[in-house]
């Protein structure tokens, strides 16, 4: 087997939890709002914010992969009948959406994310590949990756081959000498591995591969990645 040169990682629900991010960030965020109009947000259920979404999605293909203007349009939905005035409007839209971002950036690392990746980043060509839009550079972390590709800067999503290429453009390094590390079966794993790519399932919660009869290397704690990189990959 081909010696790994670079390793690419997801981000959100691998390197940390994302749920409760959001969910903070999201109350923070309301909040925030809440105070600088002056009557009652209807935000609505779930289901409600959901639905909204998926309309503003299918006014506008890009949202799918611009997370932000998606975050940006969602608020400006909920304030437009508090703020008629069309540049007040994008205004208080643009300082929710920063507010919002540095919220969701308040992250807690999962145990032994940061050790495992001070010692990769001395060994290895280190990149991100997230579908989402954190920032490696606002979570103190940039210094550690060579590289980090947003579903922004190639306009699609994992598992499209989108990401993968580009981090084998940037690096130069082939696919059989990469391997990625993510949570998601379906946009990490299997899309890695429909390019050739090594793979690497950050399994958590302990869940059971069904997506075909071929499992993966897995690990659900980052004291252990370093040791399964050496068995599986580095012999």
């Amino acid at each position: 087997m081909s010696q790994i040169k670079l390793i690419t990682f997801d981000l959100d629900d691998t390197f940390w939890d994302i749920k409760s991010v959001i969910i903070s960030a999201e109350k923070n965020s309301r909040a925030w709002l809440g105070s600088r109009v002056s009557k009652k947000i209807n935000w609505g259920s779930f289901e409600d914010f959901m639905s909204i979404r998926q309309e503003l999605i299918k006014d506008d293909p890009r949202l799918t992969y611009d997370l932000g203007l998606l975050r940006q349009k969602t608020i400006c939905h909920h304030l437009k009948d508090h703020i008629h005035n069309h540049h007040e409007l994008e205004q208080l839209v643009d300082e929710a959406y920063k507010f919002f971002l540095e919220e969701r950036h308040k992250v807690v690392f999962f145990d032994q994310v940061l050790n495992t990746l001070e010692v990769l980043a001395k060994n290895y060509t280190l990149g991100v590949l997230t579908n989402g839009n954190a920032d490696i550079h606002k979570l103190g972390i940039g210094h550690l990756f060579n590289f980090s590709i947003s579903s922004i800067d190639v306009q699609n999503n994992k598992p499209d081959p989108a990401h993968f290429k580009a981090a084998k453009e940037i690096s130069g390094i082939d696919f059989s000498q990469t391997l990625h590390v993510g949570d998601d079966p379906l946009c990490d794993i299997q899309g890695a591995r429909n390019l050739g790519i090594n793979t690497m399932w950050f399994n958590l919660n302990g869940l059971v591969w069904d997506a075909d009869n071929n499992p993966p290397n897995e690990f659900n704690h980052w004291s252990e990645f370093i040791k399964l990189l050496s068995l599986h990959y580095e012999q």
